[in-house]
C-alpha cells in the first residue's frame, strides 16, 4: 500500500527534476576561457556611429544578410554590394526604409521591424555599405 502512494511522488519528482535546466554544481573550478584574439585594426564604422549599426544589425538583419535568404546581399560581399551601392546612399536608404521589390529578391520595409526608426534604418545601411567597401 505505501508503495502505490510513493509511486505518485516519486514519479511528479522526476519530472519536475527533469525541467531543470542547472548545470549540476561540481567542487571542480570552472574551466577558463582561452582569451579572445584582439582585432587586426579598430574598425572605422564602429568608432563613428558607436557600434550601434552592428548592434542593430545583430538585432534585425542578420537573420537574412549573413546568409543572402531571398536575394539579400550577404554583409561584406562587395559582388552582392556593389551594383546597389552604385546606386547611391539616398536610394540604399530609400529601398530598406520603404522596402524593395527586385528582380534578385525582396527587402521588407525596415527590415520586418516597424519600430526602427528612419535615422536607425540609415545607420544599420551606413555599417553594411562600410562592410562591403
Amino acid at each position: 500500500m505505501h508503495t502505490k502512494k510513493l509511486l505518485p511522488l516519486l514519479f511528479v519528482g522526476l519530472l519536475a527534476a527533469c525541467g531543470k535546466s542547472e548545470a549540476p554544481k561540481t567542487d571542480a573550478p570552472p574551466p577558463v576561457a582561452a582569451p579572445a584574439p584582439a582585432p587586426a585594426a579598430p574598425v572605422a564604422e564602429a568608432a563613428a556611429d558607436g557600434g550601434k549599426g552592428a548592434e542593430l544589425f545583430k538585432k534585425t538583419c542578420a537573420m537574412c544578410h549573413q546568409t543572402g535568404v531571398a536575394g539579400a546581399p550577404k554583409l561584406g560581399d562587395k559582388a552582392d554590394w556593389g551594383p546597389r551601392i552604385a546606386q547611391g546612399p539616398d536610394t540604399l536608404y530609400k529601398h530598406a526604409i520603404e522596402g524593395f521589390n527586385g528582380a534578385k529578391g525582396a527587402m521588407p520595409a525596415k527590415g520586418g521591424n516597424p519600430a526602427l526608426s528612419d535615422d536607425e534604418i540609415k545607420v544599420i545601411v551606413d555599417f553594411m555599405v562600410a562592410k562591403a567597401q
